[in-house]
């Protein structure tokens, strides 16, 4: 990466500070302390404003089913595996804890979406699985909600989706490596 001002990789950092709220951010901590390198804020920012922005619109499609994406997410880590789940297995696919798996679980089995039903050798266990109507849900949904996830990110060409994905993927799986022994 070329340096302008004395910093690495300010070139595409000028750039994409212009305009947006984090860029505003930086250009504040860069007039309190010039000597530092702002460019991981510029990355982290985005990222986290990215991720509050999107949960703020909440999901349309998801909304008018009277859902909220992490059930669409339990619904979804049913119905893409194939098979029934225990709740820890759950847990782990939708990177929620217990206690929230738990409450959706009883929410959607109230809804008429899931199935409860013992371990027939271990009563601890329970194993869930979607009903008819779950599935039927999920794959009438999913449909409306690819189209409303490609028009939030319409504004961006076909290559520069494909960069991006590539992009956090890439960073996806290196935070993963790092990140993920912590979390046990």
């Amino acid at each position: 990466m070329t340096a302008t001002n004395g910093r690495p990789g300010a070139a595409a950092s000028d750039e994409a500070a212009r305009a947006d709220t984090v860029g505003a951010v930086v250009r504040q901590w860069r007039a309190v302390h010039p000597d530092l390198d702002t460019a991981p804020m510029e990355i982290i920012g985005r990222v986290n404003r990215c991720a509050a922005l999107l949960q703020q619109a909440e999901d349309a499609p998801l909304r008018r089913a009277g859902l909220s994406r992490p059930e669409f997410d339990l619904l979804g880590a049913l119905r893409r595996t194939g098979h029934e789940l225990t709740p820890g297995e759950l847990a782990r696919e939708t990177f929620s804890s217990g206690a929230a798996v738990t409450k959706r679980l009883k929410q959607l089995t109230e809804r008429g979406l899931v199935e409860r039903r013992g371990d027939v050798r271990d009563r601890r266990v329970a194993h869930v699985r979607l009903t008819d109507a779950g599935r039927e849900l999920v794959d009438g949904l999913l449909p409306d909600q690819l189209a409303y996830e490609s028009a939030v990110l319409s504004g961006l060409g076909a290559t520069e989706q494909g960069e991006l994905a590539g992009l956090l993927g890439d960073l996806l799986t290196q935070l993963e490596g790092r990140l993920g022994g912590l979390r046990t």
